[in-house]
């Protein structure tokens, strides 16, 4: 007897005994475009560009299943441990051309958690190199990095902690850049003073001389794209050089394009000493990331003697480093990242008429990186309570986008959102499908929740 499509396979964050009929589980099984077809022959437009990373969309399979295959001939397999090999050498200098300031040291990973949990190693033991015992990190709230256990830590989204504390000592979480739910009197300087007051009494309290690394995202992804206020990273920046606090971009997400820039660090000024980076580095191509440090904090352990002590198996494979570098390359060659900058204006003036509706109280983002929240009252912009979200979100919306061929993220980490984050190969009619979709959804949520409320 055949196996079901759920007889052994575990799915990632799914409730597996949610599946009352293991035929309706979706499988995908090709892409092309902004698109993915499912195994019944259903077409989505892929508004999430896969979770944030599939950046050149899935149209250049050709490309890159020809990079990894003469890589394959050629060599392989080969350790990043004493040995190097051509392509990491090769992906190095090339993440130091587009990496922002004096960011030129690329330590390769398999993947954003793994990332994250070389900066935190990286921070603490460049410390200790200096001859200073500093170990905490500070993050912000509702923030996510990962979910290995030191990524997890730094995480600020409670649910995820929750079931997997006590967790790695000691991480302290400030305030993010959420401003919708801020006093409505209150002025951008006055939220970004409110933010660094916030961040500063964090480190005071915490021990400045305990404090090995203060980790943000250019634009918050968990909560629904939080932008940073004028003036915001400036003072960070400031106030990690006070402390001699290193200063990590997690740019997972925000980096290769999705911004508008190669990375988000550019584009909001933030002059980071670390950098994470996956996702959009093979744009999911292949499982590959990279800490980027700048050339003060490799100081350390370029002398004799010393050494990072850290590494793993897979970091800097040489299949995956070709696999990025066939992306860098395209990306490149068909301007991907310019594109997103030409057409950010047209993607978000699509999106501002679901402000006019009901349920739509804040718009914000920015590149190909957007976020709506949905609110209960737009007037007073309350929220729905935990009941209400998991009717709305998992009850309503998220199935009927996707019957209507919309794949996007209906999430209520903080508040309820849905996240928009396209291939950054999307056009007009990309912009076009996803709005009026996204439209007729929500009027109706709207309008179904109302009617809850009511009853």
């Amino acid at each position: 007897m055949d196996a079901g499509p759920l007889d052994h396979l575990w799915l990632h964050f799914t409730e597996m005994g949610g599946y009352e009929d293991p035929a309706d589980l979706q499988v995908i099984v090709r892409g092309d475009g902004c698109y993915l077809e499912d195994s019944k022959g259903r077409r989505y437009l892929d508004a999430l560009a896969g979770l944030f990373c599939v950046n050149i969309g899935y149209g250049y399979g050709e490309e890159m299943g020809d990079a990894a295959a003469a890589q394959m001939r050629e060599l392989p397999f080969a350790i990043n441990w004493t040995f190097a090999h051509p392509r990491a050498i090769e992906l190095a200098g090339e993440l130091a051309s587009v990496a922002p300031g004096d960011l030129n040291r690329a330590f390769f990973v398999s993947g954003g958690s793994e990332a994250v949990e070389a900066a935190w190693k990286l921070a603490r033991q460049y410390h200790s190199a200096r001859g200073e015992r500093r170990w905490k990190a500070i993050g912000r709230r509702v923030a996510y990095h990962g979910t290995t256990l030191g990524a997890l830590s730094i995480t600020g989204c409670t649910e995820l902690r929750t079931p997997f504390e006590p967790l790695v000592p000691d991480v302290l979480h400030v305030a993010n850049t959420n401003r919708y739910h801020r006093p409505r009197e209150e002025t951008e300087q006055e939220f970004t003073a409110f933010l660094l007051d916030d961040l500063e009494q964090t480190i005071v309290q915490a021990g400045p001389d305990t404090v090995a690394m203060v980790i943000m995202e250019p634009v918050q992804n968990s909560g629904g794209a939080y932008t940073p206020p004028a003036g915001y990273f400036e003072g960070v920046r400031a106030l990690c050089d006070e402390h001699g606090i290193l200063l990590c971009a997690d740019e997972v997400i925000c980096g290769f394009g999705r911004l508008g820039h190669w990375f988000g660090s550019e584009r909001f000024d933030i002059r980071p000493d670390l950098i994470t980076s996956a996702k959009g580095l093979s744009s999911a191509y292949a499982s590959i990331g990279a800490l980027i440090a700048s050339e003060r904090v490799m100081e350390p352990f370029a002398k004799p003697g010393a050494m990072y002590s850290h590494g793993m198996t897979f970091g800097g494979h040489p299949v995956q480093a070709a696999v990025a570098l066939k992306n860098i390359e395209i990306m490149r060659r068909d301007r991907i990242v310019e594109g997103v900058r030409e057409r950010e204006a047209e993607f978000r003036a699509a999106l501002e008429p679901l402000l006019d509706l009901p349920i739509v109280g804040d718009l914000r983002g920015c590149g190909y990186f957007y976020a709506l929240e949905l609110v209960k009252d737009k007037e007073t912009r309350e929220s729905f309570d935990e009941a209400e979200c998991d009717e709305l979100l998992r009850g309503f919306v998220s199935p009927q986008l996707f019957e209507r061929g919309l794949i996007c993220r209906a999430d209520d980490r903080g508040d309820p959102v849905v996240q928009l984050s396209p291939p950054l190969v999307a056009g007009p009619e990309e912009f076009e499908f996803i709005a009026s979709t996204l439209g007729a959804v929500l009027e109706e949520a709207g309008e179904r929740m109302r009617l809850v409320a009511r009853a």
